[in-house]
């Protein structure tokens, strides 16, 4: 597998845009909103226990930049480093829909006016889905590529009620379901591992629920403690433990191992770029080295992707994901946009 993998024991996301693209493509992160409803507090909600003053932002100066000159600004650093040519707008930080149609759509507009930027990556919440936005991603699909990344963190409700995250497990899944019905657009979420409580039946599951969606990427994060936040207050008060990089590492290798070999993945943990503002675990700082550490925990037993995956027959993947989400139709989700 590795062979067909680029060399790695995973289905790496820079094959699957290769596969799609033709070619190498490199993302340009941005930042155009500066808020999320957990932030605001809408209907009783509160900031995620992880999420800092820069809301997960690539690059803090970008909150006083225009979409312009972050798209030039770091183009040029990306295309010197790596020799690049082709690129992938990332609105990444906060909740992208958060915000006005007409500001969405300019945003999208101002990125596609690039001859280098091949297509849209729009990072977002389960909660923050109007059919407006639906509409509009829709129509920008048939300009360019576009891909949604979903922040579910997790589909277990007790571990999203700790995150504080502000949606529920079915929430999660209904809009999984609506987005892939109502658009063409690429489809993925994010996971976080390392909570309070986990359990490996919980991480098999979360591979086995993953291989019954449509989706077609995942992003992997190690939960890890930021100054400024709900999480520092019980890391010092001792109620949180962040996962080891041993731990976490076998946990990546237990879940890959179940994950369908067509999940391609992102990135294995999360990278802390501000070093000053991490207060555990110092790991998630050293992206190469952790990296390579948890590849290497993979090859430790000659372990792979998709080792212990089982494929279903329709029939059989049909019955399983209606016992998975039965409830997630019972409930809408609220539009905030």
């Amino acid at each position: 597998m590795e062979k067909k993998w680029s060399g790695l024991p995973y289905y790496p996301i820079s094959q699957f845009y290769t596969n799609h693209f033709g070619g190498k493509v490199y993302k340009i992160p941005v930042t155009v909103v500066d808020n999320c409803p957990n932030r605001m507090g809408l209907k009783g909600m509160e900031t995620c226990v992880f999420c800092d003053i820069w809301g997960s932002a690539a690059k803090s100066e970008s909150l006083s930049m225009t979409l312009d000159e972050q798209i030039d600004k770091y183009h040029q650093v990306i295309e010197k480093k790596y020799k690049a040519k082709h690129f992938l707008v990332y609105f990444q930080a906060y909740t992208n829909t958060f915000t006005k149609i007409t500001q969405l759509r300019e945003n999208f507009e101002c990125a596609l006016k690039y001859p280098f930027v091949k297509g849209l990556v729009v990072g977002t919440r389960p909660d923050c889905l109007s059919p407006a936005v639906l509409k509009l991603w829709t129509e920008f699909h048939e300009k360019s590529f576009v891909a949604v990344e979903l922040g579910v963190q997790s589909f277990f409700d007790d571990q999203l009620q700790f995150l504080k995250r502000g949606h529920t497990r079915a929430q999660s899944l209904e809009a999984i379901h609506k987005i892939a019905q109502s658009t063409p657009v690429d489809l993925g979420i994010h996971l976080m591992f390392g909570l309070p409580g986990e359990t490996d039946e919980q991480i098999i599951e979360t591979a086995e629920i993953i291989n019954h969606l449509p989706i077609t990427n995942v992003k992997l994060h190690n939960l890890h403690v930021l100054k400024h936040t709900t999480l520092e207050k019980l890391y010092l008060a001792d109620q949180f433990i962040p996962i080891e990089r041993e731990e976490y590492a076998r946990k990546v290798k237990l879940f890959l191992q179940y994950l369908s070999p067509q999940v391609a993945i992102h990135r294995l943990a999360a990278l802390s770029s501000r070093r000053d503002e991490l207060i555990s675990s110092p790991w998630t700082a050293d992206k190469m080295r952790t990296h390579q550490f948890i590849v290497d925990t993979i090859r430790s037993d000659f372990s792979y992707q998709s080792q212990l995956y089982q494929p279903q027959s329709d029939q059989d993947r049909i019955a399983s994901l209606k016992l998975k989400t039965q409830s997630s139709f019972d409930k809408s989700i609220p539009h905030l946009v």
